[in-house]
């Protein structure tokens, strides 16, 4: 049984796992058993409750594990590794088959070619997959309106990956990406069911971040976490506030306080700040462009000041 740990609820997370699992398929052991588990980001130790049973076990678009089961690592986040030991330990690591490298925009694009390098293996039947992954997890979009709307079948699917906390549909989604086009899977009934009332909820979110949102000085703060409302389209802020640079929102659900904090791609000013650097200081991480700080549901109130401390220090700095 090969395990798959990817991260959850995210485009480039399960089209990174479609690949790895289209590539050892195809490639290593075509009638193998797959079987996949989501991991979140949160507060303490992302690890203490996985463990690692397959034969082999792999990590896609997630941190990395010292852990002696695990088999293959593939990462790209600038905070992936949780401790220096960690980093030294994935260093010392002579298997050839645990790759990183935070320059890459995609986890997925990241794979596909250290599959072809090491491996000869082409992922060319994946294209379109591989294509919207880079596109969504480096923001490559036309416009915040082009994010916002949802008119690609890509887009879709973003929102229903976001937005659905059922596992065994995400788990069925990384098996349809190696089968069908996006078109055909957003045109599925039972993906169908799961988006359409997400997409009620996606519209509704606009004017609860509208009504939350406080722009000034370059950055928008708002704070969401009275709201159900754990998982919302990263853009909205950008498309309410087009000048915006940065955004810092909090947010809450049953599992974890969040603080997400990213920069507006089509923002007339430039981003000076690293953002995956301002999030490590509080126990996050992520990209120079986007991060995250989890925090534990009951310290939801520590990640609401945390939130405007950040916010506060992102208008400082348009100052300078």
């Amino acid at each position: 049984m090969i395990k798959i740990y990817f991260h959850n609820n995210c485009f480039d997370g399960l089209a990174s796992a479609a690949v790895f699992t289209n590539f050892y398929k195809n490639a290593l052991c075509k009638n193998c058993e797959f079987v996949y588990e989501g991991l979140a980001h949160r507060a303490g130790e992302v690890f203490l409750d996985v463990n690692f049973e397959g034969d082999e076990n792999a990590i896609v678009d997630f941190k990395y594990s010292s852990d002696s089961r695990l088999t293959w690592w593939f990462d790209h986040h600038q905070s992936a590794f949780l401790t220096r030991e960690d980093e030294a330990h994935f260093k010392a690591d002579k298997s050839g088959r645990k790759f990183y490298d935070p320059t890459y925009q995609s986890c997925t694009k990241f794979i596909v070619e250290m599959l072809l390098k090491h491996f000869g293996f082409d992922s060319g039947r994946l294209a379109e997959l591989i294509k919207w992954a880079n596109i969504i997890d480096s923001a490559q979009f036309e416009s915040a309106k082009a994010a916002v709307d949802l008119q690609e079948p890509a887009m879709k699917l973003m929102q229903v990956i976001e937005g659905v906390r059922d596992s065994s549909l995400l788990h069925r989604l990384i098996a349809e990406f190696q089968e069908k086009s996006l078109k055909q899977i957003i045109e599925l009934p039972w993906v169908q069911d799961v988006f359409q009332p997400l997409y009620q909820r996606h519209l509704q979110s606009i004017d609860i971040i509208r009504g939350s949102a406080q722009y000034a000085e370059g950055t928008i703060f708002f704070d969401i976490s009275g709201h159900e409302m754990d998982a919302y389209n990263k853009f909205i802020p950008y498309y309410l506030y087009p000048e915006a640079t940065y955004c810092v929102g909090v947010s809450l659900s049953p599992s974890r306080a969040k603080i997400s904090v990213g920069s507006n791609p089509w923002s007339p000013f430039p981003r000076t700040q690293n953002l995956a650097a301002l999030c490590e200081r509080h126990g996050g991480g992520g990209h120079p462009v986007v991060g995250a700080i989890s925090f534990k549901p009951e310290e939801v109130q520590k990640a609401r000041i945390i939130g405007q401390e950040i916010a506060m220090e992102l208008r400082n700095s348009s100052r300078v």
